[in-house]
């Protein structure tokens, strides 16, 4: 009898983990814009910060010849301009917790774990996908309300160009600015896993946390409360130096610091235990 040989199957190498990662980005991404209320929610980040901004410079306008010398000198146009960024940051922010918090709640984060285990690469994939939307979102924003405020502060020719020195700088930084408050919002949901927590969350520590320091002493305030994130974070779009607020990019620095702490949070207990 003569032996029987069975061909060898093709042996099928894993896939590398730039691939795995580079497929989880493009899946995030999809997700991202398969949902609609994702273009509404960031279309409203626009009109927010363009429109609340522009509030702001006609409210500045209106009680300009009122203020105090003092405040006239401490006056940043470029900063102003972008004053809605303060209002918008919620809307990106809440949806960085849901691209987290919405898959817990259908129960799609066990599809998207059984297809990729790599659950450290799964949330990697999140962040680098949603940072990179809304960075592009975040600049058209700042651009927009830049040149809007610019146009209102004319009025009492108090405009600066965006060739000035430190301009480009600050209103691009708006766009950096949302980007990390998103992944803070991203953070905060795989932290928590529930939207309203995360969500209640996001608010406190973007929000009541420097509405409570206004009680407080101004030597708190200037001590403490310039490393709250928003505080610290905003003052990267700034060009007038401000001796209450620290650095722009020392703020950035500190926003950034948060970020890492609740990425890290939120992922090392997830790699560690089931979904």
């Amino acid at each position: 009898m003569t032996a029987t040989t069975v061909p060898a199957l093709p042996s099928t190498a894993a896939p590398s983990n730039l691939r795995v990662f580079t497929a989880n980005v493009w899946a995030e991404w999809t997700k991202l814009r398969s949902v609609r209320s994702t273009m509404w929610t960031l279309l409203a980040t626009v009109g927010v910060a363009v429109g609340f901004g522009a509030l702001v410079g006609v409210s500045q306008m209106s009680s300009w010849d009122n203020l105090d010398p003092t405040e006239k000198l401490r006056f940043d146009p470029t900063f102003f301009s972008l004053s809605g960024l303060w209002l918008a940051q919620l809307a990106v922010g809440v949806l960085g917790v849901l691209l987290v918090s919405s898959e817990y709640a259908t129960g799609q984060i066990r599809a998207t774990f059984g297809a990729t285990p790599q659950r450290g690469t799964v949330v990697a994939a999140k962040a680098v996908a949603f940072s990179g939307v809304v960075l592009v979102v975040g600049l058209l924003s700042s651009f927009a309300a830049f040149f809007v405020g610019q146009s209102i502060f004319a009025t009492k020719d108090l405009g600066v160009a965006i060739t000035d020195p430190g301009v480009v700088r600050a209103v691009a930084s708006g766009g950096l600015y949302l980007a990390a408050v998103g992944l803070l919002g991203l953070g905060l949901g795989t932290i928590l896993r529930r939207t309203a927590g995360a969500v209640a969350a996001l608010v406190g520590v973007l929000v009541l946390a420097p509405l409570v320091s206004g009680f407080l002493p101004t030597s708190f305030q200037e001590s403490i409360g310039k490393f709250f994130p928003a505080q610290a974070g905003m003052a990267v779009f700034s060009v007038a130096p401000d001796p209450r607020s620290l650095t722009p990019w020392t703020g950035y620095g500190v926003l950034l610091a948060y970020v890492a702490l609740t990425l890290i949070i939120g992922t090392v207990p997830l790699i560690r235990r089931d979904a």
